[in-house]
């Protein structure tokens, strides 16, 4: 395998790499990633959701906020975690700590990566909606950096309530749709088993996403992905997190604010 027959790896396949049990999750890049990491728990409202991991932390010194999305690397730790798809708590606990991050002045780092929120019906009626909204709304005022960076699956508003960045980054073989091209074959065709089709009309990948400006960067993942060497994506992550804190942390509030509003109304001419 080299580096060309990489680049020719389908939609599809890139959905199958991203989903691997092995991947690396957002704990693994956290505990190689940060220094000093303090997890803090709960939305203090219902309870603590164990699929979002956040807390602060050092990069280099650099005092952060740090938010995970996590799925499990076994069927033990996937249904702890819930196979990476959040309850409301979780968001609202994740935005606790972002507004607690604005208070003490320190950047957000969001590491995503989700099927989407959890769609069942306690999570409805506990506000799922509204909490991915709230997140919406409340992200777009933050005058703190905040960099989003898209590790595995990005599914949905699930993956959305965590992507409102100043800097939005993927990793090579990581996706972010509207839904999975499962639910999409399912809607469009009536029929799930054209995923592979879908996958490739759907338009994402790092790369589609990077070609239509919805992401700013994509970073490179060792050969085959990530799960065939986690310390190096690690590094990659680490590396790629402290130079865009080095141009983020440089801007004014008002610039920085004027920054995402701008970035974002960009975004939504494209469509």
């Amino acid at each position: 395998m080299n580096r060309e027959s990489i680049k020719k790896f389908s939609a599809w396949e890139k959905v199958s790499i991203s989903r691997k049990q092995d991947r690396p999750n957002a704990l693994f890049y956290i505990n190689h990633i940060c220094e000093d990491f303090f997890e803090l728990h709960g939305d203090r409202a219902f309870g603590d959701d164990k699929s979002v991991v956040g807390g602060i932390a050092k990069i280099e010194g650099i005092p952060v906020t740090i938010i995970g999305i996590v799925k499990g690397n076994n069927a033990k730790e996937n249904i702890e975690r819930n196979f990476g798809m959040p309850n409301p708590e979780g968001y609202r606990k994740s935005l606790r700590l972002m507004k607690q991050a604005e208070k003490f002045n320190r950047p957000i780092i969001c590491l995503v990566d989700t099927p989407g929120a959890y769609p069942g019906m306690g999570a409805e009626e506990r506000g799922q909606g509204h909490a991915i909204a709230q997140n919406l709304k409340e992200m777009f005022s933050l005058t703190v950096p905040i960099i989003s960076i898209f590790i595995g699956e990005g599914g949905s508003g699930g993956a959305l309530a965590l992507g409102i960045g100043d800097s939005i980054l993927m990793l090579e073989h990581a996706i972010y749709s509207i839904l999975t091209p499962e639910g999409f074959a399912s809607i469009l065709w009536k029929d799930p088993s054209r995923a592979k089709e879908a996958a490739e009309v759907m338009g994402i990948t790092a790369q589609d996403l990077l070609r239509n400006g919805i992401i700013d960067k994509v970073i490179r993942e060792p050969l085959g992905g990530a799960h065939l060497n986690p310390d190096k994506i690690a590094w990659r992550i680490k590396k790629r997190i402290l130079s865009e804190l080095t141009e983020l942390m440089a801007l004014d509030k008002e610039e920085l604010l004027s920054r995402r509003y701008k970035k974002f109304r960009d975004m939504g001419n494209f469509y």
